[in-house]
């Protein structure tokens, strides 16, 4: 089964998702920050981390940075999810590694499109 972290600090976007994801037949696991996201893909990697731009403790920006720079053998594909939507911030987002990026709110559908792209659905 195909494993997916995400990672908002927002408990109803995590609900949301996760409930998207495992229609998708995806193993979810959540964190609330980038900190707690680092620590559980260093504790085990997933194969897709569905990120948030916005965060305390640690934004999205800062974790993937810091994932990039964690020394993972395998990274997982990473899809920002946010509500910032110009071409600056997608362009800064994929420049620091992320894959693909999604608007918030989104659907099974555009989830689904999102995940195939980068492989993992």
């Amino acid at each position: 089964m195909k494993t997916c972290l995400v990672v908002d600090d927002s408990k109803v976007i995590r609900k949301v998702a996760r409930h998207i994801l495992e229609t998708l037949d995806f193993e979810v696991r959540e964190a609330g920050d980038g900190r707690e996201a680092l620590d559980s893909c260093l504790a085990a990697t997933p194969d897709v981390v569905l990120l948030d731009w916005n965060m305390p403790v640690m934004s999205g920006m800062d974790f993937l940075r810091a994932l990039k720079n964690s020394g993972l053998e395998k990274r997982p594909k990473v899809v920002f999810c946010t509500t910032e939507n110009g071409m600056a911030y997608i362009r800064a987002a994929i420049e620091a590694g992320a894959d693909e990026y999604v608007m918030k709110p989104f659907d099974r559908e555009t989830l689904e499109s999102k995940l195939q792209i980068v492989g993992v659905a």
